[in-house]
């Protein structure tokens, strides 16, 4: 049988119907227990080496400010499995502070194991982003604490009140929302709770930081080598940088969304793109959530929000810190290393892609380049994971000497090709 995504209009919301082999949420996995709050889930120092200030005061939202008792109460509910419909499930499910608060997992698992079609990207620093989600689909970290709750394949609440009864039914919570807020629970609450300790989560004070603040030998010649070619021959200026003639040393994000040619072979996207048309247009936040995880309509990345041709598969620059531990990469976790990682752009991968970013080209970086590119990236690793870290770089290098499947050195270094149109209406 072949796949089908089929949209239903049912009591004027958008209703997605799965029928066929290539829905990936009836796959099943093993959810592990949920992680415990440890040392490396406490808030972040505005002290570290590399934080930026006033950037951090200025993203702090005028009717959420930061207490520390509303952080301890977000903390407190990241953590619990009650927010989940079984109790099996709570944020840190899929965003470990130990994995750098993510899963090290390809795509999450969620509520009775199903398994989602994107990767859980970090939490740590999210605060900086100006949209959440790799397509975009929530603007603010109280939006973005919301959905997960209601996602059938990740905590299956039927709806945030759901959540909200279970919490509000325990005496502790109330006591907690009554002393934070001087109200009983409620969703709102709630969710500026979440939001608010998931700003608390900076994570700077890397080698990095200190090269950059003045400390020549806090990083080696390999990654001084590296964060040239970032910024030069390698192109991830492109994108990882404030415009392409001022470089980034924060974040390495521009706060926008490009087609890298991830996902194109896999899926027809022309053809879902022409399915989701009524789903962009409901304005259906949770029918939208639930085709990003739950449907081969995640491939539409950023189009399923805009309903843009030019943005078909196009996906959130990511924040590089950390970038190390929280692989594998790509939105669908498609790539293994950060040398898998450097040889899909190497070669300037997405040939058959009639959307890829006109900045994709062959790069002709030499083995040496890359590696200098990785070190770099290495680098960016914060000292609370530099023992995970060191050994994250040695199994990825390894690897690297024997398993490199996105390695083409013919179109790496060959003339970028031609490509094909976009499809008509």
């Amino acid at each position: 049988m072949h796949t089908r995504s089929v949209l239903a209009c049912v009591g004027g919301l958008i209703m997605i119907v799965l029928e066929g082999a290539g829905n990936t949420a009836s796959k099943k996995a093993t959810q592990p227990p949920i992680p415990r709050a440890g040392p490396l889930a406490q808030p972040g120092s505005l002290q570290q080496v590399g934080v930026p200030t006033d950037q951090t005061r200025a993203v702090i939202p005028p009717d959420n400010p930061q207490t520390p008792e509303k952080i301890a109460l977000g903390q407190k509910l990241f953590f619990d499995g009650r927010l989940s419909a079984d109790g099996t499930v709570a944020c840190a499910s899929c965003h470990n502070p130990e994995r750098a608060f993510t899963d090290g997992k390809p795509t999450s698992v969620g509520i009775h194991g199903g398994v989602g079609q994107r990767n859980a990207p970090t939490i740590l620093n999210a605060l900086y982003n100006k949209t959440q989600f790799w397509d975009g689909r929530a603007k603010t970290l109280e939006e973005q604490a919301a959905l997960p709750i209601v996602n059938a394949i990740e905590m299956g609440q039927p709806n945030l009140n759901a959540a909200v009864a279970r919490i509000a039914g325990v005496a502790e919570y109330q006591q907690a929302f009554s002393r934070v807020f001087g109200r009983p629970v409620s969703g709102p609450d709630l969710l500026r709770a979440i939001a608010s300790y998931e700003r608390s989560l900076i994570s700077f004070n890397s080698p990095f930081d200190r090269f950059i603040a003045g400390n020549e030998n806090a990083i080696g010649d390999a990654a001084k080598r590296g964060w040239e070619l970032f910024n030069t021959r390698a192109r991830c200026n492109k994108c990882h940088a404030l415009t392409e003639d001022k470089r980034d040393v924060t974040n390495f994000k521009d706060d926008d969304f490009h087609n890298i040619g991830i996902g194109i072979i896999k899926h027809n996207v022309a053809a879902l793109a022409r399915k989701a048309e009524q789903l962009v247009n409901s304005g259906d936040a949770a029918a939208v959530d639930r085709a990003a995880l739950q449907t081969n309509m995640s491939a539409l990345g950023r189009f399923l929000i805009t309903h843009k041709a030019p943005d078909i598969a196009s996906f959130k620059t990511p924040n590089l810190r950390n970038v190390l531990v929280t692989g594998p990469y790509f939105h669908d976790g498609s790539q293994v290393t950060l040398w898998d990682v450097m040889d899909h752009y190497n070669k300037g991968d997405g040939v058959q892609d009639p959307w890829l970013d006109e900045d994709m080209q062959p790069l002709a970086l030499t083995e040496r380049d890359i590696d200098d590119v990785v070190a770099f990236l290495a680098s960016l690793t914060s000292d609370e994971y530099k023992k995970q870290g060191v050994k994250e770089l040695a199994r990825q290098r390894a690897l690297s000497r024997t398993q490199r499947p996105q390695r083409d050195t013919a179109r790496a270094f060959g003339p970028k090709p031609v490509q094909p149109k976009p499809p008509g209406p």
